[in-house]
């Protein structure tokens, strides 16, 4: 297959592997069969690192980041030094999954935002991009971005829900805008707006699994062979063909975490 897709956000160490006989490795090749040839394994917890890290020794075109989301509470709260170490591993790409997200978390959200500012001034101490999740926090989210200076590394504005203002803002810093299934949803309006003017240098898809499945796969878990059907969605918005949303999207990867 010529399509080279890749799935440039998903959890492998989340997945459900009960249909697969073979676990990781059955996953892999059914995404190598939908013409995905890499993918980036997001971290979501300080205790999951190992896990996510092992994950991208052991496979050659996996990919991993080192960071806390926003919404974890019960698990260590890493310091900028020892996200910075965990950065400089080998096959590491970046910092996050990091940001703001004012939907799961109600109250006094300092916490949130001080590690916010931990993880971009981590990024900027290792020269890596950042991965960013923003739900309901849009302006605090690229208020924060800026004042840290997260304009000196970039990185991706993770599973884009926002309005073109948002997407402005993040593109002015630098960053790319990745897509996820929602962009298949049929009520997802306002990402497919977006999408179809985000400049083509800056595009990027992902699937988010086990979250988020695309049509037809819908309220179903979420695998990175699916990532074929983000791209082809939007290959249908902005008026191309999905081997240039593939090309595209891929060199985009590629460029921002400086892969040959």
């Amino acid at each position: 297959m010529s399509t080279r897709l890749i799935d440039s956000h998903c959890h492998l160490d989340r997945l459900d592997l009960a249909p697969y006989a073979d676990g990781i490795n059955d996953v892999l090749e059914q995404a190598a069969v939908q013409g995905v040839s890499d993918v980036l394994c997001v971290c979501i917890n300080w205790e999951n690192f190992p896990a996510v890290l092992a994950l991208a020794q052991q496979h050659e075109h996996v990919y991993a980041t080192v960071g806390v989301h926003p919404n974890d509470h019960e698990g260590h709260e890493p310091t900028i030094e020892e996200l910075v170490a965990a950065a400089k591993q080998p096959k590491v790409l970046g910092i996050g999954e990091t940001g703001l997200d004012y939907f799961r978390s109600e109250g006094d959200l300092t916490w949130q935002h001080d590690r916010f500012r931990r993880h971009i001034q981590a990024a900027r101490a290792v020269g890596k991009p950042l991965i960013v999740h923003s739900r309901d926090a849009q302006d605090d989210t690229i208020r924060l971005l800026r004042e840290e200076g997260a304009d000196m590394v970039g990185g991706i504005m993770h599973c884009f829900v926002d309005d073109w203002r948002t997407a402005q803002q993040a593109l002015e810093l630098g960053f790319y805008i990745s897509f996820s299934g929602i962009i298949t949803f049929n009520n997802a309006v306002q990402v497919r707006e977006v999408a179809a003017r985000v400049p083509s240098d800056r595009l990027l898809v992902e699937t988010d699994a086990p979250y988020l499945a695309p049509m037809p796969h819908r309220g179903k878990p979420n695998y990175p062979a699916y990532v074929r059907h983000v791209a082809e969605r939007l290959a249908s918005v902005r008026g191309t063909t999905l081997d240039e949303i593939a090309e595209l999207t891929s060199a985009n990867f590629r460029r921002l975490f400086r892969l040959a």
